[in-house]
């Protein structure tokens, strides 16, 4: 079977199994998008994250975009995330770079009414502070409470039974990307989650939902380079956390270890990083990337092995951006 007729199949069969919704979006950024501080090492950071990936399935299923970024990046198979290992708690960690102790969400739920949006400031605040645009694409209801409005350009987050599928969510990453050029995007996508959860974590099922998911970051990416070039940003692909059987949550193993993936301009190529990359440490290092100084208690760190020349330029302090 094709990778395009499994990214239909499977899109069908999840769709049925799940119901999809429709994007809200909050008004488009302005075309032109300023460019990072001065010196810094790119100006266009992606951050992927694949929801529910273990690492063991980039292999198993033949990821074939993924294992290329592997060879031509750096990379680490035994990344970990934070318990609770479950999505929301685990986003709002891999996006603010802080514990679930600091950022206080537990819940992995859409509770916008009870809690509203996340109170501990994440990178697309760091970033638009700093005077740089900002975008994000969610394909979890759940996730607008990291999708703060003063902090994004543009916001993606499905709505109705809310869950979109990745063909969706990268559909209308690559219809912005045709119109704009930000600083920073996040781009969630959802199906390995999603499939897991039904069938089952490593199943055949499960498998083609990592195939469609590796389909669409390719095609990700063939768009980020119209967008920005190909030589012109950085991407950092990982996971909130694996599972096992029909669930993950617990300190398992197979729940904690994620893929850390770093591509593109300014990384070290077929480098395999050391062990301890920590969930946390994914926000550091976007900022890091763009100059962008790190929020006051970010406890994640920048990976600054990946990259040739990573710090060589005077950071960013937060603040500069005059709304």
């Amino acid at each position: 079977m094709s990778l395009r007729a499994v990214r239909g199949s499977l899109a069908a069969l999840l769709a049925l199994a799940l119901g999809c919704a429709g994007p809200l979006g909050s008004a488009p950024a302005p075309t032109s998008a300023p460019p990072s501080p001065e010196g810094t090492l790119t100006h266009h950071v992606i951050v992927i994250s694949v929801d529910g990936l273990r690492p063991d399935a980039i292999e198993r299923f033949g990821a074939t975009t993924l294992t290329r970024l592997i060879e031509e990046g750096s990379s680490s198979l035994t990344a970990s995330t934070i318990l609770p290992s479950n999505t929301l708690p685990s986003h709002t960690s891999m996006l603010t770079g802080t514990e679930p102790e600091t950022h206080g969400v537990y819940w992995n739920r859409e509770e916008m009414e009870e809690h509203g949006h996340v109170a501990t400031p994440t990178i697309f605040a760091a970033a638009r502070e700093a005077g740089l645009h900002t975008a994000a694409f969610f394909s979890k209801a759940k996730l607008e409470h990291l999708a703060v409005p003063s902090t994004l350009d543009h916001a993606h987050v499905p709505r109705g039974l809310g869950r979109d599928l990745a063909v969706k969510t990268v559909d209308a990453v690559q219809a912005y990307l045709m119109r704009e050029r930000p600083n920073l995007m996040f781009v969630h996508l959802a199906d390995a989650d999603f499939a897991g959860h039904i069938f089952g974590w490593m199943s055949r099922p499960y498998g083609w939902a990592v195939q469609s998911v590796d389909y669409e970051i390719g095609e990700l990416l063939r768009s980020a380079d119209r967008a920005f070039g190909r030589d012109g940003y950085t991407v950092i692909i990982t996971a909130d956390h694996g599972g096992h059987g029909r669930d993950h949550g617990s300190s398992d193993p197979r729940d904690v270890l994620i893929p850390w993936i770093l591509w593109g301009k300014g990384v070290v190529p077929g480098e395999t990083l050391p062990d301890g990359i920590r969930t946390l440490d994914t926000a550091a290092t976007a900022l890091a990337l763009l100059g962008v100084n790190a929020p006051a208690g970010l406890t994640g760190t920048p990976v600054r092995s990946a990259f040739s020349s990573l710090g060589a330029a005077p950071a960013v302090a937060v603040g500069g951006r005059k709304d």
